[in-house]
């Protein structure tokens, strides 16, 4: 589940996955074929405990149930070591679907046991497509902002949407819809959020790719 590789002087970094509920599994997949097939000097491992948080320098947090995942943390302990982790600055944070909800400031359809990080200055609407029938895959092209990322074909499960940035000051949306409706946005430069689900882009690491460069490696 974990590759790592020495090549070049610089130290090894860790991707940590949250892996308490949701597809972690098809992002460990992604990440380990992006370093496989680039050599990065990087290491992937499934993030459970507050132990295995530590040893991170970026956090992925998949797509899934928000509600569900939000209660796990509760219930297992690891809600204050994830607070206090994506609110370190010198982390790279990426939240997917569920991750988006997860992380932002404000959900506007929330329901009262779902506990958000407070992180990404943002109220989402979750489901805002509608339920599980009126999902969607739409060939995307975010190469205005990841070059060589075009016809991606982005994956839309009971996706939530940014309804409002809070910040603009530090929050860029990255991509919208053709309705206007914003599906990608980064703040800080160290957060990522997607409501789409990059990892179910079977054949497709292109975004994952992108994501190591800008965020983790910084090149």
């Amino acid at each position: 589940m974990t590759t790592s590789n020495t090549q070049g002087p610089q130290s090894s970094k860790t991707i940590g996955v949250l892996a308490l509920q949701g597809a972690f599994i098809e992002h460990i997949q992604h990440l380990n074929r992006c370093i496989e097939q680039n050599s990065y000097n990087l290491k992937v491992i499934a993030v459970r405990t507050a132990e295995e948080l530590n040893q991170c320098d970026a956090l992925v947090i998949p797509g899934g149930e928000s509600t569900s995942m939000s209660l796990i943390a509760q219930r297992t302990g690891m809600y204050q070591p994830l607070y206090e982790f994506v609110h370190n600055p010198s982390k790279a944070i990426w939240g997917t679907c569920a991750g988006l909800i997860y992380i932002s400031k404000e959900v506007s359809n929330e329901k009262d046991l779902l506990k958000p990080l407070e992180l990404l200055e943002v109220k989402v609407k979750r489901n805002a497509f509608g339920r599980q029938a009126q999902s969607f895959i739409k060939d995307c092209d975010f190469s205005s902002f990841a070059p060589g990322v075009h016809d991606f074909p982005a994956v839309f499960i009971r996706a939530p949407v940014i309804e409002e940035i809070l910040d603009p000051k530090h929050v860029k949306p990255l991509y919208s819809l053709d309705n206007g409706l914003i599906v990608a946005a980064v703040q800080n430069e160290n957060i990522l959020a997607t409501s789409f689900h990059p990892e179910l882009a079977e054949d497709d690491i292109r975004f994952h790719d992108w994501f190591i460069k800008r965020f983790v490696i910084k090149q």
